[in-house]
């Protein structure tokens, strides 16, 4: 820009300067001749100073021209450069552009989700807690009744002692009048029981007494401080008392090995007893290991009992955990296994908390299971055996 405006105004002073050498020439005269040849010599100096001013023109006008060419090539090559550089950077935007609206819309997707999966969280804990609280209130129910069921077992079991036998359970001690009433109003029983009440009726009834009980404050002492910490454990001197007096010789049979294996089955609570096939059992004198053994089969019965090794009417037989190895028992074994078993089982309800009973109450329980226990190990057991 200022190269032009110097060569404008340079022009323009050239252009304002007056002509000098252009005339029409005269005739010199003779006595002008070396006048005229100095003012020759005087045009000629001017003309080549204008020829070097006009040289010095034209250079400056091509410089001039060079400069603006390469300007504008110059400022060509930057615009070039910088369209470039923002087609990148419009690239450049676009792209991240397309990364944010990826982002966002994983983003979403992922909020949706989270969203889904907690509300199937929500729902699965909603249906677990209502079928729990379903499953809580059916096990309350079967508690509370079997907790009923348990109270009025002991009732009977307590209201109805060889001592004092409940007359509503043994219709056979009441008065002939009573028990023509009843007889009408009973509901039908098979031959063998008809006939076993009708020989009971011909028993005079023995007179009933009054069992008179009274707490022992050492066993009682024993009994309180188990309660306070329930434990199967025989450290305790409640257990430790009872298993040298009641479980141990209950328990204690002829064959030491199967005696001690029955004994760990009923503490472990896996001792199984089941009766055997109902038929008519002969009196077979066979080894103990034959009548001890497993049989698997109910068709050959075995009558000689593996815990005593007596020939006796085996009725019963007991599984040891879940061996399927069966050991055929006589009855007498069989009240001595249940008692320990009963006395067991009452031990571990109180153990879990499902005996909700006076303190006193379930010491004359305990006691009474202990009673059982001795009368089943001097060889007493019921007729139903």
């Amino acid at each position: 820009m200022f190269s032009e405006t110097s060569q404008a105004n340079f022009e323009e002073d050239s252009q304002k300067q007056p002509a000098i050498g252009h005339w029409k020439p005269l005739m010199p005269s003779k006595g002008n001749k070396e006048e005229t040849e100095t003012g020759c010599q005087d045009a000629g100096g001017v003309d080549e100073t204008q020829s070097t001013e006009q040289l010095n023109m034209s250079r400056l006008r091509s410089s001039s021209v060079e400069i603006r060419e390469k300007g504008s090539e110059f400022l060509k090559e930057e615009l070039h450069k910088a369209q470039k550089e923002l087609k990148l950077k419009d690239k450049e935007c676009e792209r991240l552009s397309k990364v944010r609206e990826q982002l966002e819309q994983e983003l979403e997707e992922l909020t949706a989700s989270l969203f889904e999966e907690a509300h199937k969280m929500v729902r699965e804990a909603n249906t677990k807690q209502a079928a729990s609280e379903k499953q809580l209130r059916e096990a309350r129910g079967k508690i509370d009744m079997l907790q009923a069921e348990v109270t009025a077992l002991k009732t009977l079991v307590i209201t109805s002692t060889p001592s004092s036998p409940n007359r509503e359970l043994h219709p056979q001690l009441q008065s002939p009048s009573k028990a023509g009433f009843r007889k009408g109003h009973g509901r039908n029983k098979s031959t063998s029981s008809a006939v076993v009440s009708a020989a009971s009726q011909n028993v005079t009834p023995e007179p009933v007494s009054r069992e008179c009980k009274e707490v022992d404050s050492i066993l009682f002492a024993e009994f309180q401080a188990w309660k306070e910490s329930p434990t199967l454990d025989k450290s305790s001197s409640f257990l430790d008392r009872i298993y040298r007096e009641d479980v141990g010789p209950c328990l204690d049979f002829t064959k030491q090995e199967l005696s001690e294996l029955v004994r760990v089955a009923v503490e472990q609570n896996t001792l199984t007893i089941e009766p055997v096939a109902s038929q008519t059992l002969p009196m077979v004198k066979v080894s103990a290991e034959e009548c001890g053994g497993p049989n698997g089969f109910r068709s050959q019965i075995v009558t000689k009992c593996a815990l005593s090794g007596l020939p006796r009417t085996c009725k019963h037989r007991i599984m040891l955990g879940d061996s399927g190895n069966y050991y055929y028992i006589s009855p007498s074994c069989r009240a001595r296994i249940t008692a320990v078993c009963n006395f067991f089982t009452y031990i571990r309800y109180i153990q879990q908390g499902l005996v909700r009973q006076d303190v006193e109450l379930m010491y004359w329980e305990v006691m009474r299971l202990r009673r059982e226990m001795s009368l089943a190990k001097l060889g007493f057991y019921p007729s139903d055996m």
